[in-house]
């Protein structure tokens, strides 16, 4: 039987009953009385029971691709692979491919991180990976992403200038195909092989104030002519050396003034503990002063253009520009290295520090249960180290003996006037 031709099978009638047109070596066309018309290939795996596969309609299948389609599928025979099952087999894979996305597996694993990372974190990878990583590779079966659709991101985040968070992306990355391998949706992690592609940004580290410079500070903070809660919120960074962002996002419900304490949810802790704050007296004074400002706010520091929102994090940085420090001399992370340095120059343990600074646990069943652990000690300290603050004088460096002190410019005008 000579084999089809595009003609024979544009040609063919429709009949009442469905009837086939061999092609040869057993692909034929089935014309059905719909009109419609099928490949189909004709295998045998035994020689007692054939079987009949399907590879599409014509002539969305055209007779070329039915032949080569019918040379795969011959070949699959001869392994003895049954090509119907083999195609199930397929449909399932693609199916669990497009459920299993880069996007659909890391939105898993952010779930799972949200129990244990604050709420800021959280926020910061979800809004990276969304921006950076997502539109590339978001919507790509997560097995099919490769080291070089990585590294093409982060080479971009790179050009840009913003090489901290690519390599803290990659890390996520690395996280995330980790947790992939795990649940059987990656065969591996393509971000471990990039760990050192990406030129490390010099770390500006968090460095300690001098009393000098405390005293210029001092001096700086009282001639500020600016808004008096951000004044008490420096104030206040000074005496506990808490972390902006838990200063920023203080609630009047954690505060208790009969104990003097401020007791910061774990929820808002970068480690997800509960952190106990002891608060000297002069942080009473200003809490005290602040609560006729705010106090019939939810939050110390509400966001004056959005009540329902809290002190932005550029507010306390406007602040020390406009009291004449140059951008980046001073941050809140200052606050915290000074309070470190200077209470182990006056001889109180590290282990009172550490834990007055919320830093890491290394044993995690001890971490669960030592919020308030030291707390007579701690607050003996931060007494202490209040009272040390407000001994220095108040006093602006003139000299530029230092790199900080040269970093220095004149208060600006409004600061001025506000302080005669």
């Amino acid at each position: 039987m000579p084999a089809l031709t595009d003609t024979k099978i544009r040609t063919a009638k429709a009949e009442a009953k469905p009837y086939s047109l061999q092609d040869g070596s057993g692909l034929y066309l089935e014309v059905r009385p719909s009109g419609a018309k099928y490949w189909r290939y004709r295998y045998w795996l035994t020689p007692e029971k054939d079987g009949r596969y399907t590879i599409g309609e014509y002539p969305v299948v055209t007779l070329a691709e039915a032949r080569r389609e019918r040379e795969r599928i011959r070949e699959l025979v001869k392994q003895g692979i049954n090509p119907t099952q083999e195609k199930k087999t397929e449909r399932i894979r693609q199916i669990h491919e497009r459920s299993n996305t880069f996007e659909a597996v890391t939105r898993q694993w952010l779930e799972r991180k949200s129990a244990k990372w604050s709420p800021y974190y959280l926020k910061q990878a979800t809004s990276c990976l969304e921006s950076n990583a997502f539109p590339k590779i978001g919507r790509l079966p997560i097995r099919k992403v490769t080291a070089a659709h990585l590294l093409e991101i982060l080479q971009e985040m790179e050009k840009r200038g913003a090489e901290t968070y690519a390599m803290q992306l990659r890390q996520w990355c690395s996280a995330i195909f980790r947790h992939a391998v795990v649940t059987l949706r990656a065969d591996g992690d393509p971000a471990a092989a990039l760990k050192g592609a990406l030129s490390r940004p010099q770390v500006n580290h968090s460095k300690p104030m001098t009393s000098e410079q405390i005293g210029d500070f001092k001096a700086r903070l009282t001639a500020y002519g600016g808004n008096r809660t951000t004044v008490i919120a420096m104030r206040l960074m000074l005496y506990t050396f808490v972390r902006t962002v838990e200063l920023r996002k203080a609630q009047w419900i954690e505060f208790d003034t009969e104990t003097a304490e401020w007791k910061i949810p774990a929820e808002r802790m970068k480690m997800r503990r509960v952190h106990v704050v002891p608060l000297p007296r002069q942080a009473s004074s200003l809490l005290a002063e602040l609560k006729n400002i705010t106090g019939s706010c939810k939050w110390l520091f509400p966001n004056f253009r959005r009540p329902d929102d809290v002190m932005s994090a550029t507010t306390i940085n406007r602040a020390l520009e406009h009291m004449g420090y140059a951008s980046g001399l001073w941050t809140g992370h200052d606050f915290r290295a000074t309070a470190s340095t200077r209470l182990h120059e006056m001889g109180y343990r590290s282990e009172w520090i550490e834990r007055q600074l919320a830093h890491v646990e290394g044993n995690k069943t001890k971490a669960a249960y030592n919020h308030a652990e030291y707390l007579p000690e701690r607050k003996e300290m931060l007494q202490a180290w209040a009272d040390w603050i407000d001994t220095i004088p108040e006093k602006l460096i003139e000299s530029k003996k230092t790199t900080s002190d040269a970093n220095l410019v004149p208060m600006k005008a409004d600061a001025r006037r506000s302080a005669g």
